[in-house]
């Protein structure tokens, strides 16, 4: 049995952390769920920057589009769009049999609206609308201007996947915001049952204190973060708030493990997947960390309910000099950062590709006096 398959016994799953038109066209996507155990995806700015700018399969939709009158940001949600939405069928079935608890795909906002609280719920549900897919997350980041969006957005009706999270206050404050939405709901007559997953990045841990701690600490630190959060999200459920609202009919807001291709050469290339097995979680995992867990992966064991031994960890890092604290606030600042940058590449990529492309469509003018150019002679001087 393949690794992939003994994950999703488990319990937890198995989401691809990519989107191209290539995987689609291809049937790689529709493989990687019959013959990976692959039950959903994630996508976001730098993804698609990627895959636009390093395929010529969009070419001649950017084209169309462009005739059409759209540019930047629209141009650029159309094409994401017809990418997730086929996306979002492949995984419908899926999200049938688990009477929507799992199947989903995911689309990002504008990373420009990361602090805009009422920017990011006017596009969310514009998003959403036009996705018209049940099983398509709007990603919102857990900023705190995004929670406030959150809280709107999830008392609106939208699924929200709730990005940029690096630590267990911003998880908890994502939470809360989730449950307010929900509250909201309840008190309004509608129904809880508004899905969404809470997506903590894991791998940038260790990326950022490399050099910075000893060696024995080295690649130690996101999954310490991550067995806190889950410890976490676990006390969460038990709580008698979220009790009250499952009286209700709400589902769980699933933890999502994000970031999960390992950044370290000397690490193990299947490190946030082992490491972070979990039942009724999610692992989000790009291609290649995907392949290699089927190929040589192992589970060796589940996460602790209990957080195992991440507080002596934790303790570890901060006698090493780091205020854990100050890095989640740098990491989740540098993470919509990073964002910003792609974004801004991606719309730079879509004009030029689409610059060109319209260039290459001119008719080109004969050369004055070249053969194939008609005479300029009078008609009555021709022989």
């Amino acid at each position: 049995m393949k690794a992939t398959q003994e994950l999703h016994d488990l319990g937890q799953s198995l989401w691809l952390d990519n989107i191209t038109r290539d995987l689609l066209d291809s049937g790689a996507l529709k493989r990687y769920i019959d013959e990976l155990s692959v039950t959903g995806l994630t996508s976001n700015p730098t993804i698609f920057e990627h895959a636009i700018s390093g395929s010529e399969s969009y070419d001649a939709e950017i084209s169309r589009l462009q005739s059409g009158g759209l540019s930047g940001e629209e141009l650029f949600f159309e094409l994401a769009l017809q990418d997730l939405t086929r996306a979002a069928d492949l995984f419908a079935s899926v999200h049938d049999r688990t009477a929507g608890n799992d199947g989903f795909v995911s689309l990002e906002l504008s990373p420009l609206l990361a602090y805009d609280a009422a920017g990011s719920l006017t596009a969310a549900a514009r998003l959403h609308k036009k996705a018209n897919r049940s099983n398509l997350f709007i990603k919102i980041p857990g900023t705190r201007e995004g929670n406030g969006a959150i809280e709107a957005a999830i008392a609106a009706g939208i699924s929200i996947n709730v990005t940029l999270l690096f630590s267990r206050q911003q998880y908890l404050e994502s939470a809360d915001a989730y449950m307010r939405g929900l509250e909201r709901r309840i008190d309004a007559g509608l129904s809880p049952d508004i899905r969404s997953v809470a997506s903590v990045f894991v791998s940038r841990w260790d990326g950022a204190t490399i050099g910075r701690v000893p060696e024995r600490l080295r690649d130690t630190l996101g999954i310490a973060i991550g067995k806190q959060i889950y410890k976490a999200y676990r006390d969460t459920l038990d709580s008698d708030r979220w009790q009250r609202l499952a009286s209700f009919g709400a589902r769980p807001q699933k933890l999502l493990f994000a970031s999960t291709g390992t950044k370290d050469p000397k690490a193990s290339d299947v490190l946030y997947i082992s490491g972070l097995a979990a039942p009724n979680t999610i692992n989000t995992m790009p291609e290649k960390t995907l392949l290699a867990f089927a190929d040589h992966g192992q589970l060796t064991g589940t996460l602790p309910r209990d957080g195992g031994d991440c507080e002596a960890v934790l303790e570890d890092f901060r006698k090493a000099g780091l205020d854990l604290e100050q890095l989640a606030a740098e990491l989740q600042a540098s993470g919509a950062k990073s964002f910003d940058e792609s974004w801004r590449s991606l719309l730079s990529a879509i004009e030029s590709r689409g610059s060109r492309l319209t260039l290459a469509s001119r008719p080109i003018s004969p050369a004055a006096g070249s053969p194939s150019e008609p005479s300029s002679q009078p008609e009555s001087g021709r022989k």
